[in-house]
């Protein structure tokens, strides 16, 4: 089977998908890829937590932001 029609059908599977109100996350560690479209591909992209890269990646984009942001504030003080 070819690797981007067994993602797919990982994808597909909603087993793989937990429903948490209107926000579904997507855990497979089987699929591949970091970024998988969303349960519905109009609203964009998601993180998948099966990846092993996962955890660091939604590090990086919650800690990015806040560093920024202290760095503009710390140098507008001054």
């Amino acid at each position: 089977m070819d690797l981007k029609v067994f993602n797919k059908n990982q994808w597909n599977n909603p087993d793989n998908w937990s429903r948490m109100g209107m926000f579904g996350v997507y855990f497979s560690k089987a699929d591949h890829r970091l970024f998988v479209p969303k349960a519905t591909p109009a609203f964009g992209w998601t993180l998948n937590f099966g990846h092993r890269h996962a955890v660091l990646w939604l590090a990086a984009l919650v800690t990015l932001p806040v560093l920024l942001v202290s760095i503009i504030l710390s140098l507008s003080v001054k």
